[in-house]
């Protein structure tokens, strides 16, 4: 008699008992044959091998480039935005100045020629709008003269050599200036696609003490922080195939050492 507690193996050619389960004679099983020339294949996601537009493998190259190689840290300090909950009061006052519409300025235009057939003065009928401006030239000539209040830059210029001078200007003229992200975001204000630049030269009085403190808050960020930005270097990031590769040589080498 086998021992308490252990399996006794089962006969060899002992008949084993078939469990079958009962079959609906309703359906009929029909398996598919996923061989070649037989049953259409299961749908996959085939996104590696589509040959996409050659617009977004450039711009996919591009930013694969800008991580891997040294990026100089004039160009380096565009990667330094201004903060999500920042960026969104700044927007919003910007907002607020918006260039009028050509059919506003058609009204006002109506205005004050009706005002000046009366013999009145025309900034007397309709004053001239507070609104924010942009352009290139035309900001670079306000920061010159230090016209502007505050000065938002696109850190996605393309060509990038547009732009990348007016951080040090505008440290050079103390106007105060943030990188935000987008210059699509930019082009809303002014009703346009894109906008590199904008800037505000005054505000309403109902609005100096959010501009201050908005300033503050900016400087501290950008212009504080300037010399910082001009000695870090950018890009100098692997991808996780060569970090790999990097720990597995260094602990081939510390074994041999």
């Amino acid at each position: 008699m086998a021992p308490k507690g252990k399996k006794v193996a089962a006969a060899p050619l002992a008949n084993k008992s078939k469990t079958v389960s009962a079959k609906n004679p309703l359906f009929d099983a029909t398996p598919k044959n996923f061989g070649i020339g037989q049953a259409v294949q299961p749908k996959r996601n085939l996104s590696r091998f589509v040959k996409w537009p050659e617009y977004v493998r450039l711009q996919r190259q591009k930013k694969i480039l800008s991580l891997r190689l040294k990026v100089p840290p004039a160009i380096a300090q565009f990667q330094n935005t201004l903060d999500r909950n920042t960026a969104a009061q700044t927007l919003k006052l910007f907002n607020k100045y918006r260039p009028e519409t050509s059919a506003e300025k058609k009204e006002r235009l109506t205005k004050e020629a009706a005002a000046v057939a009366e013999g009145k003065s025309a900034k007397d009928a309709s004053p001239k709008p507070v609104v924010v401006k942009y352009g290139l030239n035309h900001v670079v000539s306000l920061i010159e003269n230090k016209k502007a209040k505050l000065v938002l830059i696109a850190n996605d210029v393309d060509p990038i050599e547009l732009v990348v001078f007016l951080p040090a200007l505008c440290r050079k003229m103390g106007v105060p200036y943030a990188v935000v992200k987008g210059k699509a975001r930019l082009g809303t204000l002014v009703h346009k696609k894109t906008s590199s630049v904008a800037a505000l030269t005054e505000v309403n009085s109902a609005d100096e003490a959010e501009l201050a403190k908005l300033v503050s808050t900016i400087n501290a960020n950008f212009i504080e922080k300037y010399e910082d930005s001009r000695r870090h270097w950018g890009g100098g990031i692997m991808g996780s195939k060569s970090n790999e590769k990097k720990a597995k040589r260094a602990k081939t080498m510390d074994v041999k050492a």
